[in-house]
C-alpha cells in the first residue's frame, strides 16, 4: 500500500490518509441524500433509484481519480449539474430523463477527447497566473458560504415576511430577499457556533486530524443537545440497493439515443445541451484543482520547487485527474444520475494532509458503506461539518494576496471571478466572468495581443453559451 500510493514520497501516511479521507466524506456525504431529491422531485427519476446510482457513482468515479491519478479528490454528483439536469434539460429543454442521461454521458466522452488531445491542459496554460490566484480565493469564499449556511448562520427574509435557513443547494424562489446574520438562540446555530469555535481552537493548536475531530465532537454534541436524533437511525436499506435498476442502463431504453438526432433541429438543440454542460463541467473541474494544488502542491510532486505554477499543472498526475473525471462523468449517464465532478470539498481533507489516492479510497469505502447504513451516517448533522468548510475557507484565502489590486487589467477580472463565483454558486460561472472582462479590458487598453488565443476562444464559447441561456430562457428554442 506504501509503496503503490507512494506515501513517502508524498510526505504522509496511511492515518494522516484516512483520517484526510473521513473528513471529506463527511463534508460532502450530504450529496447522497440532496440529489436524489432533486433528480426525483424535479425530473420524474425513482428516488430510490437515484440514491442507489449516487452511490455507485460516487465509489466508481473516486477510486478512478483514486487509483488511476493517484491523487485524494473525490467525485460525486455536482450540486450544480443536478439543477441543470433537471431544471435546465428536463423543464427548460424539454428532454426527457432517460434523453438527460444520454447528454450526460456525451459530455463526459467530449472531456475525455478533449483531455485525450491535451486541449485541457492548453486550457490550463492560457490562464494568467493572476487569474489562477482569484480562482482559488474565490473557491475559497464558495466553500465559506456554503459553510456559513449550513451552519445556520445566515437567515433570509423574503417578501412575504418569512424568515428563511439555507442549506446546501437550497434556494428561495422569492426574489425580493434579505440575508442577515442569525441571532444565537437557535439551537441549530448554537450548534454551528460551538462547532467552529471547537474546530478553530484545535486548528490554531495544531491539533492533527482537528477538523475531523471537530465533526466527531459537535454531532455528538448535537445528540447531547437533541438535534441529533438517533432514534430513527435504521441499519439496513435494501429497497435503494434493488431499485438501481430503474435508472441504470435506462439512457438505452425506448429510443433515447435515436430521439436525440431524430432530425436536424434536434440534434443541433442536443449539441447546445452538451455544449452548455462541458462548459461547466471542464472549468468547474479545472477550478477545482486549480485551488487545491495551489495550497497543497500536489501536482507538484516530480518538479523543482522553483517552477511556474502555471507549469506544475501539465504534470502527468494532472492530466490523469483530468482524464479520471472525464471517465467518470461518462459513467454518471450509465449508472443513472447528472455528472459527476471533482467535490471542493475535497479540499478539507486535504487541508489536514490528504495528498494521495488513499485519501479516495477511503472515502469510496465510506460511500459503500452508506448503501447498506444510509441511516447511519445521516445522523451527522450539516452543522457538524460547516465549520470544516469555513476553517478550509481560511486556508484559501492566501493566494490573493499575490494579486496586483492596484492593476486595474488584474483587479476588475479578479474581482468579478471571485464574487460571481462565490454569490453565484457556481465556479464555471466565476471563470467565464473573468476571462470575458480580461479580455474586454485588454481590448480596451489595446493590448489584444496579450491574450492568449485559446483564452479568447474560450471567452467566445462562454459568451455564446449565456447567449444561448439568454434564448432558452425565453423558450426560443422549444
Amino acid at each position: 500500500m506504501k509503496d503503490f500510493f507512494k506515501l513517502e514520497e508524498n510526505n504522509t501516511d496511511i492515518s494522516t490518509e484516512i483520517i484526510a479521507g473521513l473528513t471529506t466524506f463527511f463534508t460532502m456525504a450530504y450529496v447522497i441524500f440532496v440529489n436524489p431529491s432533486i433528480l426525483s422531485l424535479n425530473s420524474g427519476m425513482s428516488w430510490h433509484g437515484v440514491f442507489a446510482a449516487t452511490i455507485l457513482t460516487s465509489i466508481f468515479g473516486t477510486l478512478t481519480m483514486a487509483l488511476y491519478a493517484n491523487v485524494p479528490f473525490a467525485l460525486a454528483p455536482g450540486m450544480g449539474s443536478n439543477v441543470f439536469f433537471t431544471f435546465t434539460l428536463c423543464k427548460q429543454m424539454g428532454f426527457s430523463w432517460q434523453e438527460s442521461l444520454v447528454i450526460v454521458f456525451i459530455c463526459g466522452l467530449f472531456i475525455i477527447l478533449v483531455t485525450v488531445t491535451k486541449l485541457r491542459k492548453m486550457f490550463v496554460r492560457a490562464i494568467p497566473d493572476f487569474l489562477k490566484n482569484s480562482i482559488t480565493g474565490g473557491v475559497g469564499i464558495f466553500i465559506a458560504y456554503i459553510g456559513l449556511k449550513n451552519a445556520s448562520f445566515l437567515m433570509f427574509l423574503s417578501s412575504a415576511g418569512k424568515y428563511t435557513v439555507l442549506k446546501n443547494s437550497d434556494v428561495i424562489s422569492d426574489s425580493s430577499v434579505i440575508p442577515f446574520l442569525t441571532v444565537f438562540n437557535n439551537l441549530h446555530a448554537l450548534l454551528g457556533l460551538i462547532g467552529l469555535i471547537f474546530v478553530s481552537v484545535l486548528f490554531v493548536k495544531r491539533v492533527k486530524g482537528a477538523i475531523f475531530i471537530g465533526i466527531i465532537a459537535t454531532t455528538i454534541i448535537g445528540i447531547a443537545m437533541g438535534i441529533v436524533d438517533i432514534s430513527k437511525i435504521r441499519f439496513f436499506n435494501l429497497e435503494s440497493i434493488a431499485s438501481i435498476k430503474d435508472v441504470t442502463l435506462a439512457m438505452f431504453s425506448g429510443f433515447s439515443i435515436r430521439s436525440l438526432f431524430s432530425n436536424f433541429n434536434k440534434a443541433i438543440f442536443t449539441l447546445t445541451a452538451v455544449f452548455s454542460l462541458f462548459l461547466s463541467e471542464i472549468f468547474g473541474a479545472i477550478g477545482t484543482f486549480i485551488s487545491a494544488g495551489e495550497i497543497s502542491n500536489i501536482f507538484n510532486i516530480d518538479v523543482e520547487n522553483d517552477r511556474k505554477f502555471n507549469k506544475r499543472l501539465l504534470s502527468s498526475k494532472f492530466e490523469k485527474a483530468l482524464f479520471s473525471g472525464g471517465i467518470a462523468s461518462a459513467a454518471s449517464g450509465l449508472f443513472g444520475t447528472s455528472s459527476v465532478t471533482a467535490y471542493v470539498e475535497s479540499v478539507s481533507g486535504i487541508s489536514v494532509g490528504g495528498r494521495t489516492g488513499l485519501t479516495g479510497v477511503t472515502v469510496a469505502l465510506m460511500f459503500l458503506l452508506c448503501l447498506p447504513f444510509a441511516n447511519f451516517f445521516s445522523i451527522v448533522p450539516l452543522e457538524a461539518t460547516a465549520p470544516a468548510l469555513i476553517v478550509v475557507g481560511v486556508l484559501m484565502m492566501s493566494p490573493i494576496m499575490k494579486i496586483n489590486w492596484n492593476d486595474y487589467e488584474q483587479a476588475f477580472p479578479a474581482f468579478l471571478t471571485i464574487i460571481i463565483m462565490s454569490f453565484s454558486f457556481s465556479i464555471s460561472y466565476g471563470i467565464a466572468a473573468g476571462f470575458v472582462f480580461y479580455c474586454i479590458v485588454k481590448l480596451v487598453r489595446g493590448k489584444m495581443k496579450e491574450i492568449h488565443p485559446i483564452l479568447l476562444v474560450i471567452s467566445l464559447l462562454f459568451l455564446f453559451n449565456f447567449i444561448l441561456t439568454a434564448f432558452r430562457g425565453t423558450n426560443e428554442f422549444k
